[in-house]
């Protein structure tokens, strides 16, 4: 019993140390500009795509994002996110599928949840360009699985 008390005792020392480090840690601040923006990779989005990350999660955070500013016709590839994506509309007008489901207009202020494993895509209304935070959680070093591209006919009609 003395022996499970020890123990107990240690594993609850370390997880104070382990938090104790936690909370002292410093704040960090990226500046805004301190990043490059990236074009969004032709294997996965059609038309011309800006993606600037500005957060990852660390250590046991598993969050990150991204403003993504697509221009006028442009998207995703159709794709998935294990535990799900939140889309933050900043600005423009832009469109948004699930798979057999009908295009979704969305505008500044919407916001749009899509759930773990649905396939979907978003992008940019037709005439219109449009930004988004785009916010989705790391499992098991996965944050998307990347499908086929949205054809013309599917991103103009909703089929």
């Amino acid at each position: 019993m003395k022996q499970l008390s020890a123990t107990a005792a240690l594993v609850g020392g370390l997880m104070s140390a382990a938090a104790a480090q936690e909370a002292t840690a410093p704040v960090k601040v990226t500046q805004a500009g301190s990043q490059p923006s990236a074009a969004g990779p032709a294997a996965n989005f059609t038309g011309t795509v800006r993606v600037d990350a500005p957060f990852k999660g660390s250590g046991a955070a598993r969050v990150g994002g991204a403003l993504v500013t697509f221009e006028p016709g442009a998207r995703t590839a159709w794709h998935t996110h294990p535990l799900g994506q939140t889309l933050i509309v900043t600005a423009g007008a832009g469109r948004v599928q699930r798979w057999g489901g009908p295009v979704q207009e969305i505008k500044p202020g919407d916001t749009v949840w899509i759930p773990p494993n649905v396939k979907h895509w978003h992008g940019a209304a037709p005439t219109t360009a449009m930004s988004h935070i785009a916010i989705a959680e790391n499992l098991d070093g996965k944050v998307v699985e990347w499908l086929e591209k949205v054809s013309d006919l599917q991103y103009l009609s909703g089929s």
